[in-house]
């Protein structure tokens, strides 16, 4: 039933990758976010004012800051499309991120003021009653707000949009707030119990709890987050298809929007390779993987020795001597110099974020075993850090 909505609204709908298309998704889902809380919230304010209950009345107030929010999601999305220009030459894609924190930010703040309304019902109770009507106008906005929630999650999954998986989360908690409401408007009704400020402080916590995981998934692309592992694994085994690349590290993937990545990456090739024909090679996975990931790749050559039996030997002692010190450390751009007195053994040593040892205690304990394997090793030691999980 969806795919026949999208296609009438969204041509190539099915294109996701399309930052057009993505841009399209957006704004329909703005749309029907405006049009359905405007709905909801003239509802719950006629329910809020035949029962009398700050609840009720709080949670219409919630629906309107949720229309706000979804003209902030369909701007972002707008913005968010426009093309690369002299100022922005990658594009306006983090747009989308940053109407995603506005909306987390609405979110709270309609939280921190439904509290403040309760702790005044609290202090100073007022009776509430149930009717037949308001009871149907909340059992609407639920299942309202339910379908919302789905809606806004499958588009957010389809566009791969947190904005839109924002939206989705605070539409489930409106829904549980809601239902809330009617309970205990319900059990006032048969009790006489005035649970109206209670509920609705237990409301706020539902929609503060809700901005603030919405927050952490908007704030955590514009500060710059590991990629997806699937996505790096593909990329690592698409460049190492090419039997000309015998390794890569330092890969790293900059997010400047949905649709919008550059990525840049070392392979290692042999140094006894033509480099003329390692550079054609480098290109062709340069454009490989822009048509693959939609992604912008600039790939650096590091030559390395092969098929030296010192420098294997070496190498594989040295990466088992890392291994040794904490199973995840790893080498790269290893090479030696040989002298009449030492054996210079030049590399990087890879200390991933989550190994928690000291840089500059691994490196000594690193250069000591190389030392005591053999005094005349003389260790240079580059420390790198991993940018990829």
């Amino acid at each position: 039933m969806l795919d026949v909505i999208l296609r009438r609204f969204i041509p190539n709908y099915t294109q996701t990758k399309d930052p057009d298309v993505r841009r399209q998704y957006g704004v329909f889902a703005g749309g029907v976010g405006i049009a359905l809380n405007l709905l909801l919230f003239a509802g719950k304010l006629a329910a809020g004012l035949l029962t009398g209950a700050i609840s009720v009345t709080a949670d219409a107030f919630n629906n309107l800051s949720d229309a706000a929010s979804s003209v902030v999601t369909l701007v972002g999305f707008r913005l968010a499309g426009q093309k690369p220009d002299a100022d922005h030459p990658f594009g306006h894609g983090r747009m989308e991120y940053l109407a995603g924190l506005l909306v987390s930010l609405l979110i709270l703040l309609v939280g921190v003021e439904l509290g403040k309304s309760s702790l005044e019902k609290i202090l100073h109770p007022e009776s509430t009653q149930l009717t037949a009507l308001s009871g149907c106008i909340l059992v609407i906005s639920i299942l309202v707000k339910l379908w919302m929630g789905w809606f806004n999650s499958h588009l957010g999954e389809r566009i791969q949009s947190e904005t839109l998986r924002a939206t989705a989360t605070d539409s489930r908690s409106d829904a549980l707030a809601t239902s809330t409401v009617l309970l205990g408007l319900g059990i006032t009704h048969v009790t006489s119990l005035q649970l109206d400020g209670w509920l609705g402080l237990l409301v706020a916590v539902f929609i503060l709890k809700a901005g603030w995981s919405a927050a952490k998934e908007t704030i955590d692309p514009l500060l710059g987050t590991t990629p997806d592992p699937e996505m790096v694994q593909e990329i690592q085994a698409l460049i190492l298809e090419h039997h000309q690349v015998v390794g890569i590290h330092d890969l790293i993937i900059h997010d400047y929007g949905p649709g919008r990545r550059m990525m840049s990456v070392h392979a290692e090739v042999s140094a006894q390779a033509d480099v003329m024909d390692v550079h054609d090679i480098i290109d062709h996975i340069e454009r490989e993987l822009g048509e693959r990931f939609q992604i912008e790749a600039v790939i650096h050559m590091d030559p390395v020795q092969i098929g030296n039996p010192q420098v294997e030997e070496l190498r594989s002692l040295v990466a088992q001597l890392a291994k040794d010190i904490h199973p995840d450390l790893s080498i790269h751009d290893f090479r030696i110099t040989a002298g009449p007195m030492y054996t210079n053994l030049i590399f990087d040593l890879v200390i991933p974020y989550h190994v928690t040892l000291a840089p500059e205690q691994v490196k000594a304990d690193l250069t000591q075993a190389l030392e005591n394997r053999d005094s005349s090793y003389h260790a240079v030691i580059h420390i790198d850090r991993s940018y990829v999980g």
